[in-house]
């Protein structure tokens, strides 16, 4: 890209290096094509041609105008992925793609593929916000001017900025965000009779934790509803087999679905959100069900001699996961079993595998491999260790399948890490207890 042909005289040649040639070449046009040389002097004519560094996926992005809340939320978002997103030293601030009228090049000088611009405004208890990702090069508004409407309550905008974050990476990557959904997890503290147990539920940047239900005794493994506006999980009590319950996360009670005289674990709902998967072992030893997601209907799917457990329904429903120790005592294998045929087809690996849960699309599946978090792919092969975790826990994907999450433990204190997995940097929320069972839900419907 030639962006000037300079005629400079012998005696007062001045250099620049490229990059302060590129931004001063734009930036101050007027100075640079006034005559920099005297009337007398010879002189020499000098092509400089400036190549501005275009760097893949990075975005400029202006904080939205008339905003305090929702753009630290956004650039949050988008730079915990792999994006490179600045908001620094950037040479305007402009709220619309109208105000880039002749100072697009200033932008193009810059090698920044993508320019998030927008501002918000009130009305009737209301925030309406507008924002335009537009592509530099061409100076083209990536599917036209985006808005959205929420009502101005603090729970609401965090939502609003984390639903704006998720389109905002889907127009510059192709893939919807996964800023939007939510993640549930346990949470103990306390030992023996003292023990405290809280399902707790918080927003995928660390923030906004709430607790769903507190026990004196333990929650184990939740699991959201494929809408993501309910929650499965099995809640023991002191001298009581573990119950398992569905409760609306918005509020209400919590409905027990599985109280059979055996320990009731590890539900998963159907991508249709109609029925429940889980492990009981009130027959004997652990076996594999199926219920109604509103209790009843019970049907045995998997009952070997040996144990069956944790279950996990695949994105299309026409199959489920678990893990069995048929292949002898401490070495759980993960398994398939397909509706249609009622066959069952050995999955993982390696010696250690439990903890299977499937990406969205149904081509990958994180587990424990041993003490390690971990995926494999469809095929069993391991494409990634993520960490020893130190517990029984496995990752669970985001909804786009980019990052992951799981528990871990940090200088004796439990820890959630937020992992993403094509690059940027992690989240660890730390805890006063140990924390268990962390799965990432979809955007709320």
């Amino acid at each position: 890209m030639k962006l000037l042909s300079l005629k400079l005289p012998t005696s007062k040649l001045t250099t620049f290096s490229a990059l302060n040639l590129a931004s001063a070449s734009l930036l101050l046009t007027p100075l640079l094509f006034a005559p920099l040389y005297s009337a007398t002097a010879a002189p020499m004519e000098i092509d400089v041609t400036v190549v501005a560094p275009r760097q893949q996926n990075q975005v400029a992005f202006v904080p939205f105008a008339g905003d305090n809340v929702l753009s630290s939320i956004i650039l949050n978002d988008l730079s915990r992925t792999e994006l490179k997103v600045t908001s620094q030293g950037l040479p305007q601030q402009p709220r619309n793609s109208g105000e880039l009228a002749g100072t697009l090049p200033v932008w193009q000088s810059l090698g920044i593929p993508y320019l998030v611009v927008g501002s918000t405004r009130s009305n009737r208890g209301q925030v309406i916000t507008d924002y335009e990702v537009i592509d530099v090069k061409s100076g083209r508004i990536i599917q036209g001017k985006q808005s959205l409407t929420a009502n101005n309550d603090a729970q609401s905008m965090r939502y609003a900025g984390h639903v704006i974050a998720d389109k905002i990476y889907e127009l510059i990557t192709g893939t919807p965000g996964d800023f939007s959904g939510r993640i549930a997890y346990i949470e103990e503290t306390g030992v023996g009779s003292d023990k405290i147990s809280r399902l707790k539920v918080m927003d995928a940047d660390g923030e906004n934790v709430r607790v769903m239900t507190e026990v004196k005794g333990s929650n184990f493994s939740p699991a959201w509803s494929p809408d993501s506006n309910r929650i499965a999980y099995s809640i023991q009590r002191e001298k009581s087999y573990p119950i398992i319950y569905v409760q609306n996360v918005s509020g209400g009670g919590a409905t027990a679905v599985a109280n059979y005289q055996g320990s009731n674990l590890s539900p998963s709902f159907s991508p249709d959100g109609s029925k429940i998967l889980f492990s009981s072992s009130f027959e004997g030893s652990a076996d594999i069900y199926q219920i109604s997601a509103n209790g009843g209907n019970l049907q045995k799917l998997v009952s070997w001699p040996s144990s069956e457990v944790q279950p996990s329904y695949a994105p299309d429903g026409q199959s489920f996961v678990f893990v069995s120790d048929k292949a002898g005592f401490n070495r759980p294998q993960i398994y398939r079993y397909e509706f249609g045929s009622g066959r069952v087809t050995k999955v993982s690996n390696s010696s250690y595998a439990t903890s299977p849960q499937f990406s969205s699309d149904g081509s990958q599946i994180a587990f424990l491999n041993g003490s390690s978090a971990a995926i494999m792919n469809s095929g069993g092969a391991v494409t990634a260790n993520l960490g020893n975790t130190g517990i029984d826990e496995a990752p669970s994907f985001s909804p786009n399948g980019k990052r992951v999450v799981y528990a871990s433990r940090q200088g004796g204190k439990g820890v959630l890490t937020i992992k993403p997995l094509a690059g940027g940097s992690a989240i660890n929320v730390p805890s006063s207890g140990t924390v268990r069972s962390p799965v990432w839900s979809a955007s709320p419907k």
